[in-house]
């Protein structure tokens, strides 16, 4: 399992804990060249992963950087995640579907639901769910892993999503995403009254330097992402409300653009701390519970536009705010 005597291994082959012990020989070398010489039944590529992932500790610290430079006698403790099966299991999983025929399928996804299988979110997915609503016929549509999936959102964003029931359907929207001629419009609670009150964040987004579990927006590197923003409503001088619509389609990219900003998400985990002492004094004490305490990002995808890829008519479709986000606002009102 490992061919290195500076190792030792727990576990099966598939997940488990190895512990990695570096070798005095190997003093001053980069972490990713001392790991792929010590675990030799995993390739350079998948040990990065590892690393981005958060899954490498050392001395109870998590290490993201494959170019760090390693000292004789350091340990390191590698936790690969069980594998996800080749392919997912049909669950019958409650579907909110605003429309479906032969090709396509839309739903509302509820906060919390997960799109498609991944470590550490193995079942219980929307995949999971698709298959037992639409059987055989969706296995394998665009892919065994991620069957139908052309676009996702995140598992604590709520709203709208196109599924391909069809490889025609899955090739016609995968074309339109890449031209980018979907229209994707969402609403978010933010902090703070955003200034101007319309405008565009423009910037590359890319991994975190600092963070390899968070994105950024980059100066070198990353992708172009394009963010078109115009706030509905102010709450005080405290919040707002939002609208959205996206040019692109990157990893948590309004959550990372409106942060970048200044005007973080309620209820974001990674990219604005929920609670400051400026925050504080523009808040009723009243509402400070509910508004800090937030479970999640305060992210819906409330409308989806595009072209049926088979019939070439022009859907649109619009999702109402999920009870806690309507909760959320009762809260923003009381400021």
């Amino acid at each position: 399992m490992t061919g290195t005597p500076g190792t030792r291994a727990i576990g099966s082959d598939g997940g488990g804990l190895r512990i990695c012990v570096v070798p005095a020989a190997a003093a001053g070398d980069r972490l990713d060249k001392v790991l792929t010489a010590a675990l030799t039944d995993l390739s350079r590529s998948r040990l990065r992963a590892l690393l981005d992932q958060g899954c490498v500790q050392s001395a109870g610290q998590t290490i993201t950087d494959p170019s760090q430079r390693v000292k004789p006698g350091q340990t390191f403790a590698i936790l690969i995640p069980d594998p996800v099966p080749a392919r997912p299991e049909p669950q019958a999983l409650p579907l909110e579907i605003v429309y479906e025929d032969e090709d396509v399928l839309v739903v509302d996804k509820p906060p919390g639901l997960v799109v498609h299988p991944a470590p550490g979110n193995q079942d219980g997915t929307l995949v999971n769910a698709l298959l037992a609503h639409c059987g055989d016929s969706l296995a394998g549509i665009g892919g065994v892993c991620r069957p139908g999936i052309v676009h996702r959102l995140d598992k604590d964003t709520s709203g709208l999503l196109v599924v391909a029931k069809s490889d025609r359907a899955h090739a016609g929207l995968s074309s339109q995403f890449g031209d980018r001629s979907i229209h994707r419009t969402y609403v978010a609670a933010v902090w703070g009254l955003p200034s101007p009150r319309d405008g565009e964040i423009s910037g590359n987004i890319g991994r975190s330097s600092a963070d390899r579990k968070k994105m950024a927006v980059v100066n070198g590197g990353g992708k172009p992402a394009l963010t078109r923003y115009r706030m509905l409503r102010g709450f005080g001088a405290a919040a707002a409300l939002v609208e959205c619509r996206l040019e692109t389609g990157r990893t948590h990219q309004i959550r990372v653009h409106l942060a970048s900003i200044g005007y973080p998400l309620v209820g974001d985990p990674l990219y604005g701390r929920s609670r400051t002492a400026a925050r504080s004094k523009l808040v009723p004490c009243a509402v400070q519970a509910s508004l800090f305490g937030f479970p999640r990002q305060a992210l819906h995808a409330r409308r989806l536009e595009f072209r049926h890829p088979v019939t070439g008519q022009t859907l649109a479709f619009e999702a109402a705010l999920p009870d806690d986000m309507r909760r959320l606002l009762e809260c923003l009102e009381r400021i």
